[in-house]
């Protein structure tokens, strides 16, 4: 099945649907999901796998930001 042809049959915009094949789309949406697991009539661990960060994103190495952009790592107590 091309991405065009998943577009149409789910109704997600092509961008969207090239953004995951191309493995660059930064989220989903849960009804993306469970569109696309309709069509391709499929389970959700056909579609996803698991890889661990390389560096631990949460806990004391959790990034908080604040006013939109600036990143500042978290004190820790």
């Amino acid at each position: 099945m091309t991405q065009s042809q998943l577009s149409m049959l789910t109704g997600i915009r092509p961008n969207a649907i090239s953004d995951l094949y191309n493995e660059v789309a930064l989220s989903i949406k849960f009804d993306h999901i469970d569109k696309i697991c309709e069509v391709l009539q499929c389970d959700l661990s056909d579609l996803f796998e698991y890889t661990p960060n390389k560096r631990p994103r949460t806990g004391k190495y959790l990034i908080i930001e604040e006013h939109g952009n600036q990143k500042k790592k978290r004190q820790e107590k």
